[in-house]
């Protein structure tokens, strides 16, 4: 009785640790504070510009939507900023360390187990990045050569089916983040680097010499990239959802893509060059949170 009793109030003491955590509204109204999740080198989607400072079309969209939760919760509202990776960025949403992830996260199934996603702000397709002399054109070309890409991403799969679904034998190195894994490519210790198209786009723009790399090939997947927050917490994603459509509907979503997709970006001044495909546009007209396996089916 005395091992149910306690048992009994372990779970309690965890059903309510996780009550707080995902009633972002009241956490956000009784400390002034939230933590927006941030990527160091995610492209024009999230940032760093040093000095803890950090920018981009996800970055911009999520402080829409904390401009709004500032008006829910009736006070001022301070954002921090936390540098997420591709390995850590779940678990940061889930223990409470982040409140709202503003990366370039993909919206599937899987991890639609563990936490929310706001509907979907930008569909990528997964490419490949090669240097501009390698003679390299499609995934074909890619047999014995050395692959790079970002541990803990959708990436990482999309590479395996398409080498069991091409026969090519190539071998698979990783970077601990998208600037380190284009840096194997701009070192010659990858031949490739296959990553999310806006993610290869903004690393070429602030690569020193752009015009050595292109990128090649067939589209490997097809992916909704979402503004991604803790589970079970209907009001704040509600809160961003409605915050996107507005944005979308306005015209807002459309402009902010054209400043960080087609227009000089800092701190190079450097133009990503990627106009907003008919995937992403459709799903501005018709806001969900889709994962990507629906995606898939089409």
């Amino acid at each position: 009785m005395k091992k149910q009793f306690i048992a009994a109030a372990i779970t309690l003491v965890i059903s309510s640790v996780a009550f707080a955590q995902a009633n972002t509204f009241e956490k956000v109204k009784g400390s002034g504070e939230i933590t927006m999740g941030v990527r160091d080198s995610s492209g024009a989607l999230s940032f760093t510009l040093g000095d803890g400072k950090y920018t981009g079309y996800h970055v911009e969209i999520c402080q829409a939507i904390i401009a709004n939760l500032e008006k829910a919760v009736g006070r001022k509202v301070t954002t921090k900023y936390q540098s997420v990776t591709s390995q850590n960025r779940i678990p940061l949403v889930l223990n409470g360390t982040v409140d709202i992830e503003c990366g370039s996260t993909t919206n599937n199934a899987t991890r639609q187990r563990d936490v929310a996603f706001a509907n979907t702000t930008f569909v990528e397709e997964v490419r490949i990045a090669v240097k501009a002399n390698s003679g390299i054109t499609s995934i074909k070309n890619l047999d014995k050569k050395r692959v790079a890409t970002t541990t803990g991403t959708t990436s990482v799969q999309t590479l395996r089916k398409n080498e069991r679904a091409t026969g090519v034998d190539f071998s698979e190195v990783y970077g601990k983040d998208h600037s380190d894994s284009f840096l194997l490519l701009e070192s010659g210790r990858a031949d490739a680097f296959v990553m999310d198209g806006s993610i290869l786009a903004g690393n070429i723009a602030t690569s020193k010499n752009p015009a050595d790399f292109r990128i090649v090939g067939e589209v490997l997947s097809v992916e909704p990239i979402a503004i991604m927050m803790r589970k079970d917490d209907p009001w704040f994603k509600g809160l961003a959802d409605k915050t996107i459509a507005e944005m979308a509907q306005s015209g807002a979503l459309a402009k902010l893509y054209d400043k960080w997709f087609m227009q000089p970006i800092p701190p190079k001044n450097t133009r990503v060059g990627l106009p907003a495909s008919d995937s992403t546009k459709a799903a501005w007209a018709t806001p969900n949170d889709k994962p990507m396996e629906d995606y898939a089916k089409k």
